[in-house]
């Protein structure tokens, strides 16, 4: 199985646009590759060219859907929730129509789309997740400081690189680090990991709801 954690931009930032690709052994994920500037085409190359090959599992850190009429989703609200109660910024949740989000969320739905269509030799299956809950719900409560300065903070990456390790992802080079969207795409790989083996579960679960909410949420 080949685990894939994508941290998305908007659909004219590639530059920030990074994918990490992971391949599952026994109970641990080897690291394969973490490319950035992608546009789409470069995205679905890869999975498509995955797929071919291995069973896929992604997790996209994008909102995937919208509230019909505007504002929070139920998802957003429920997860907001909770890492607040970790003790983590609720403003890390945006409404996915948010002037400043509605173009990532156009790319996310666009994307996730296409990848749902493309024609492999095996399964491919997507989630939605946010990395920032997937380290901040799986940290010691000590080290949730690392969390909420990560993406400020080279010191603060440096130690979650360290903690990915820990949690099973081998093999992530260094430079890893020097970019939060490069790490968001780790840990976005982690959370689908988690959500896809059985041998794991998610911290926090939010049920597909199709046909406007078809994928799951999780962290």
């Amino acid at each position: 199985m080949k685990v894939i954690g994508i941290d998305l931009s908007g659909p004219s930032n590639h530059r920030d646009t990074f994918l990490a690709v992971f391949e599952k052994k026994e109970n641990e994920l080897s690291f394969v590759k973490c490319d950035g500037n992608l546009s789409d085409e470069d995205i679905l190359n890869e999975i498509a060219a995955l797929a071919q090959v291995d069973e896929v599992v992604i997790g996209i850190d994008a909102p995937l859907s919208y509230q019909d009429g505007g504002g929070d989703r139920k998802s957003d609200r429920e997860l907001r929730k909770f890492i607040v109660k970790l003790g983590m910024r609720s403003g890390s949740i945006m409404p996915p129509t948010l002037t400043k989000m509605v173009y990532l969320t156009l790319r996310g739905i666009r994307l996730s789309r296409e990848i749902s269509g493309i024609v492999t030799a095996h399964p491919i299956s997507i989630v939605e997740v946010h990395p920032g809950a997937v380290m901040g719900s799986r940290v010691h409560p000590k080290e949730l400081s690392f969390v909420l300065t990560y993406k400020q903070e080279i010191e603060s990456r440096n130690f979650l690189l360290k903690w990915l390790t820990h949690q099973g992802l081998k093999g992530i080079p260094s430079l890893v680090a020097d970019e939060t969207h490069s790490l968001d795409a780790c840990a976005a790989a982690l959370g689908a990991w988690h959500w896809k083996d059985s041998a794991y579960s998610p911290k926090w679960l939010f049920p597909a709801d199709p046909p406007l909410h078809p994928f799951v949420y999780c962290c």
